[in-house]
């Protein structure tokens, strides 16, 4: 016994004009918007509603301590990542460019790795990539403190007063979050 639904004629004729690729696009469209949404306010300035402004610390993989007050001043981009996230790979060549070109203007790229297991693991990946930016193994009281994670990668732009000024998902972040660095580095 098939079920059949019936539209009203107008609401038939009308869905009847579109081919079924018109549907899959807007499909598309619908869920890409919020994925793509803070990447252009990245780009044209709209600040993120989240303008907390996170506290934590972190030990690095090089065994420093790094705080949210000792950054007070700098611009910081807190990258999270982990070692099994194929388009955190593609993104860490974009990220030590942006930190090689904009350390000296005074941006920290701090990358906040979720792995668990054998810090060594990270230590391993990281050397083999040739990343410098401090990198730390972060638990879920850091990830909280910066608002959550929904995906990986997820990058956070915190401005010299320590509130989050831009978050975007994707290994595209440093490319979009570019204009909005040269902003916050320029304040």
């Amino acid at each position: 016994m098939a079920l059949r639904l019936s539209l009203p004629p107008r609401l038939a004729k009308l869905l009847s004009r579109f081919h079924w690729t018109t549907w899959l696009l807007l499909a598309l469209g619908i869920w890409a918007m919020p994925r793509l949404l803070p990447h252009v306010g990245a780009l044209v300035n709209v600040t993120a509603r989240d303008q907390s402004t996170p506290t934590f610390t972190v030990r690095t993989l090089a065994d420093s301590a790094i705080t949210s007050a000792s950054l007070r001043g700098r611009v910081v981009l807190v990258n999270v990542w982990a070692t099994w996230c194929a388009p955190c790979r593609v993104e860490m060549p974009l990220l030590e460019a942006t930190w090689e070109r904009h350390r000296a203007a005074g941006l920290v790229v701090l990358g906040a790795s979720v792995d668990q297991g054998d810090p060594q693991t990270v230590r391993d990946f990281v050397s083999e990539r040739g990343i410098s930016y401090p990198i730390a193994i972060v638990g879920p009281d850091v990830i909280r403190e910066l608002g959550g994670v929904v995906g990986y990668p997820t990058s956070i732009l915190i401005g010299r007063d320590g509130r989050v000024r831009h978050r975007v998902m994707g290994p595209i972040g440093p490319l979009s979050l570019e204009p909005a660095i040269r902003r916050a580095l320029a304040e």
